[in-house]
This record gives structure tokens, sequence and C-alpha cells, in this order.
């Protein structure tokens, strides 16, 4: 009787242990998130994940990414250097690369397997969980603004198809026609994922392929985050598929007392682990800090399932996280003093 009496209580002295240690561990990541100063403003960005491998650029091309993507942050940081808000950073930011063919997103967007392009955005304000998305769009020139004009004026949070165009219209945002999203090399990464498709290697993407998205989260001077994504979707979609861009809690979330977050990466992964919620309750609930809550999802969760891609974020303190599981991603953050451009792995 003694003996299970003090294995009893060994037992419970191992426990104690072992939750002290986890509570040691909680109070000082906690102690060092209270020791930092918070940045008067911070803008991450990211273009895409995907197999973006050094080897298979050009110089010329490699530089015409880090361009847009330093012009991205410039029109962002601008807004947000003079007191706007992210919201404003988001949107307009998001608007420049929506508007470059270099990017899965607007004029840059991919093709349906139907040779059509069919483009979804979401938004978020982390002021006060307020969101909007949409999906299906084949006329809008610009995405992310009906995705705004959803939340900001409609009850609604993601409007789809026909529906989505007209209120799009009806809120006096331009529309293009079809021919407007015609890229070359977008047509042609159709052709080859349709050519090995013929020739019944069951694959429905290019090798080159790249998880297309762009995304933007901000934290202005007032303290409020905004996330924003937009996509083309996926090279040679079928039956009006979706990603994870509008699905709120998937593609995109914002919080402020947590965090913001944009992803990009096969969609379907990031639904069904619901990646941009699950890190805001990663640091709601566990206490975790930033960046190992992000690394966490990316490298622990996805990369054992097969899930490819990666996700920008950052937090109230103006902290940023660009973590991806592919060979490269399309990526930037600014703040004051900083300031950072990669599309490879180890840059």
């Amino acid at each position: 009787m003694m003996r299970w009496v003090l294995w009893g209580a060994l037992l419970m002295l191992a426990a104690c242990a072992g939750s002290t240690e986890g509570a040691s561990e909680r109070q000082k990541e906690a102690a060092q998130m209270q020791e930092q100063e918070k940045a008067d403003y911070a803008i991450v960005i990211h273009g895409g994940a995907g197999t973006i491998l050094r080897e298979n650029m050009t110089p010329e091309r490699e530089k015409a990414y880090r361009d847009a993507l330093n012009a991205a942050l410039d029109v962002g940081e601008q807004i947000l250097q003079e007191g706007g808000s992210s919201a404003d950073a988001v949107e307009q930011t998001i608007i420049f690369m929506e508007n470059s063919p270099l990017f899965n997103a607007g004029k840059g967007a991919v093709f349906t397997s139907e040779g059509k392009n069919e483009l979804d955005a979401a938004f978020m304000s982390g002021n006060d969980l307020n969101a909007g998305a949409v999906g299906g769009l084949t006329n809008v020139k610009n995405p992310i603004r009906a995705a705004r004009a959803v939340m900001e004026k409609s009850k609604h949070v993601l409007l789809t198809g026909q529906g989505a165009e007209r209120f799009a219209t009806e809120q006096g945002l331009d529309t293009v026609p079809a021919d407007y999203f015609y890229t070359e090399d977008r047509w042609n990464a159709l052709q080859r994922a349709l050519q090995k498709e013929n020739q019944g290697t069951g694959a429905l993407l290019p090798a080159d392929y790249k998880y297309g998205t762009v995304g933007c989260v901000a934290l202005d001077k007032a303290g409020n985050i905004t996330a924003g994504t937009s996509t083309g979707g996926m090279t040679n979609k079928r039956y009006n598929r979706f990603g994870d861009v509008p699905v709120i809690g998937a593609g995109t979330y914002a919080n402020n007392a947590t965090c913001g977050v944009s992803c990009t990466g096969h969609g379907e992964y990031f639904i069904r682990y619901a990646v941009a919620h699950d890190l805001n309750a990663l640091m709601a609930y566990k206490g975790w800090p930033l960046d190992k809550a992000a690394n966490h999802i990316i490298f622990e969760k996805l990369k054992p399932a097969g899930g490819g891609g990666g996700l920008i974020a950052l937090d109230a303190y103006g902290n940023v996280t660009m973590p991806f599981n592919t060979a490269g991603m399309y990526r930037g953050y600014a703040k004051p003093g900083e300031r950072e451009v990669g599309i490879f792995g180890e840059e």
C-alpha cells in the first residue's frame, strides 16, 4: 500500500514539475512580449509562393519582381507614415499588385480550364472583426476594392459570381472586358497544364506552378491591423472552384488583440486547417508569440500533411513573420528604419 502511495506522490510531483515548466515558459514568453516596443507602423506583403528557384529566373525577371515588391511597399508605407489607416494602406498596396501582370491577381490572373479568369479577394479589419470577401469575379478590375466594399457597405461577408459583380457595379467600382486580364505567360501556363492533362499524366498544373496570390497586412499609428488577400486562383481550375482566399479564417484574418494574416498556398489545405484563424488562436489561447505560432503551422502542421505554401503576418507590436515551406515566396516588409524584400529561400 505504501508503495502505491509513494508512486502516486512521485507522479504528482512529476506532473507538477511539467506543469511548472510549461507555465514558466509561458511566463517567459509573456514577459518578452511585454518588454517589446511597439513599432510606429508596419506593413508586410506577399506575391505568392511555390517552386520559385533562382536557377529558373533570369536576372532581368528577378529585378522586375524585386522592383515591384519594393514599389508595392512604397505605396502602403507612405500612407502609414502620413498617419493614414491600415485599411487604406492594405487596399492601395494590393491594388498596385493587382495591376501588375507579374502576380496572380487582377491583371496577372491565371486561367481556368475553360480559358477564363475568375478572381477572389478578402478584406478584414482587426479593429471590429468585420470582414468582406468576393469570389468568382470576371469583370471587376480590382477585386480587393469589391471585398472592402462588401465589408463596409453590405450586411454580408461573402458574395460570389454575378451577384458579387452586380454589387460591385452598384458601388461604382471599375469593370473591364474579359481580355483585360489576358497575359501571354498565364495563357501559356494553361496550355502546358492542358497538354499534360491530355497526355494522361494526371497533372493539372504546369511544372513551374506557383501558389499565386497577393496579400498585405498593415498596422497603423492608431494600432489598427488590417489584412487583405487577392488571387486569380489555381491554373486550370474547374467547377467555379474557390481556394482559401475568400474564406475568412482560412486565407485571411485580422484581430487587433493578436495579429493580421494573409496566406498563399494550396488553398484546399489552408481551408481544412483554418490556417489564418489558427495563428490567431495559438496567440490568443496559448499565448504564443507571432513567429513561434506561424512557424508551427507552416512547418509542423501543413508540411507533414502535404500542404505547400506560406503566410505573412504581423502582431500588435509590429513584429513581422513570413514563413513558407516551398522553394520560394515573393515577400517583403517595411517599418520605421527597416525594409526587407525576398524571393528565394534562405535570403
